[in-house]
């Protein structure tokens, strides 16, 4: 038996260097995130009275919904706060980051014959297994300690490193929690696509699950990974059992992995494909079609989250006008327009921040014609008479539509969600407007990705870095005073705040002719340049 497993540390290793980089940049994320909400709320709520007005939001079944029970809203500290609003969402992009590598390393791994290579080598048959098992303790153990600490370096009273500690390994306990189940996953589904969209879709199905037990039904949160951790009550209760708990779980997930990679063959898998039609629909004769046969799955994805994330915006305008009436920092962040209430300026807020997350969908076209690109698919594909022009032009254009469909989603959401919760508030078409008024400022970053595309392929994490600033300097940059020229390096400081400000036609009409001219210049680009391969 021993010799099954030989080789492992061997090939931990090398996938460590493999994923280093996207495992480094997914914990460094995941902790700086946690470390700026302590010293943002530390700064933002500093009376009780401020805090008491975020618990009274904090009791709209929305929020339950969203983030979890309020465990500690009778005495909101800022600890509470941290763990109610943050622990649920930090232990959600542990779980997708640990999707991602677990999923790369197995069964896409697998299917791009690196798996065969690996096992031509004097290495176990289960080493290939056990080397993502001991990388997905070493990372989660690493980004259970960093995060914890990164909560307790500020110093904030309430926020203790008891408490600290015990959300950190909540965190990368869930992380190696799905680990296990994309480990399993592997082993069931028969492709690396099936194998992503199985994993991703059962931890969007066990949120939606979670959030239904917190509204009433007990059982069904504790049956749930994610509603068990949120048992843990960080800072105020500080429970170690759902801990206990989750490992336990995990340990089983990775142990049924274990068993069923030893009885089946490589490349196989207990879940057949589905056969696909014998002949391509006239859809896929042009490379518009093309992407969006890649990108489908994702897309819905995506926008069904923007509805919902719409939506559960929408449903804190009940309590808005009080909340905000006690919180003094928020009054200051929000566009201050003479003869506009504060929901109205909240709202154009809110169309902002979800502008910069729905830009995210629609440069994710763009980007996979590099992955293709990378992948040694696109080659086969120019050799047909297909140009490089005619192909980028299909995937930017798909990035084009998406653009629209997600603020048309988001704002749907939102708009429907305030008129419920409101009975009387902005016309559902004014926010369908304010929504698509941000699009010059997306196309500008649709641009950007082209040109990073034409000239760079290898640097499509610039693109990302350029997203994350825009976030920074348009919605945090007031905590810093970021200066004015800096937040305008942005397109989204450029976009206008409606309804609460104008929207100018000239900085449309020049966001718009900027997005033209880099997507022109990085079509040249991709052009004459050779193939990344």
């Amino acid at each position: 038996m021993k010799r099954n497993f030989a080789g492992t540390l061997t090939l931990s290793r090398f996938f460590w260097r493999q994923e280093r980089r996207q495992v480094v940049l997914w914990a460094l994320a995941i902790v700086l995130l946690n470390f700026l909400v302590v010293v943002s709320y530390a700064q933002i709520y500093k009376s009780p009275a401020e805090r008491a007005a975020m618990a009274q939001t904090m009791r709209n079944p929305a929020m339950t919904f969203m983030l979890g029970p309020g465990w500690g809203l009778d005495n909101y500290t800022i600890g509470a706060m941290v763990g109610h609003e943050m622990l649920l969402f930090a232990a959600m992009l542990a779980a997708i980051m640990n999707i991602l590598v677990v999923q790369a390393l197995t069964r896409s791994s697998e299917e791009d014959g690196r798996h065969e290579l690996l096992l031509s080598l004097p290495v176990g048959s289960l080493s290939s297994l056990a080397a993502p098992l001991v990388l997905a303790l070493m990372q989660n153990a690493g980004l259970a300690l960093a995060t914890g600490l990164a909560l307790w370096v500020p110093g904030v009273e309430s926020v203790d490193l008891a408490g600290s500690l015990l959300f950190g390994t909540a965190v990368g306990t869930t992380g190696f929690f799905f680990a296990g189940l994309t480990a399993l996953f592997a082993q069931l589904a028969e492709t690396s696509r099936a194998n992503l969209i199985l994993s991703l879709s059962v931890l969007g199905l066990l949120y939606v699950l979670r959030g239904l037990g917190d509204l009433g039904r007990e059982w069904l949160s504790l049956a749930t990974p994610l509603g068990l951790i949120l048992r843990t009550q960080v800072y105020v209760a500080n429970y170690w059992w759902p801990v206990g708990i989750m490992l336990a779980a995990a340990g089983v997930l990775w142990t049924g992995a274990f068993r069923l990679n030893w009885g089946r063959d490589l490349g196989s898998g207990y879940l057949r494909a589905r056969a696909g039609r014998q002949r391509a629909s006239r859809l896929l004769r042009s490379p518009f079609g093309l992407a969006l046969r890649l990108q489908r799955s994702a897309i819905i994805s995506w926008l069904c989250a923007l509805l919902l994330l719409g939506a559960s915006y929408g449903s804190v305008f009940a309590d808005l006008e009080e909340f905000l009436a006690g919180n003094e920092f928020l009054r200051e962040i929000l566009p201050s327009v003479q003869g506009y209430s504060l929901t109205e300026q909240f709202l154009s807020m809110v169309i902002d921040v979800t502008a910069m997350l729905a830009v995210i969908p629609a440069l994710l076209p763009v980007v996979r014609l590099v992955k293709e690109e990378k992948a040694g698919r696109l080659e086969s594909l120019l050799a047909l008479p297909v140009s490089r022009l005619n192909l980028l032009l299909g995937f930017l254009l798909l990035g084009v539509l998406v653009s629209a469909l997600a603020m048309l989603a988001s704002g749907l959401g939102l708009g429907l969600a305030v008129q419920a919760v409101l009975g009387e508030g902005p016309p559902l078409t004014s926010v369908l407007v304010a929504s698509l008024a941000q699009l010059p400022g997306m196309l500008v970053m649709l641009g950007a990705a082209v040109v990073i595309v034409g000239f760079c392929p290898r640097f499509t994490v610039l693109l990302w870095a350029y997203v994350a600033y825009s976030v920074f300097a348009v919605y945090f940059g007031v905590l810093i005073n970021l200066p004015q020229w800096a937040v305008k390096l942005s397109p989204f400081g450029w976009n206008p705040q409606l309804p609460v400000e104008p929207f100018e036609v000239q900085t449309a009409l020049l966001l718009l002719g900027l997005a033209v001219l880099l997507c022109a210049a990085g079509a040249w680009g991709y052009v004459r340049r050779d193939l990344d391969l």
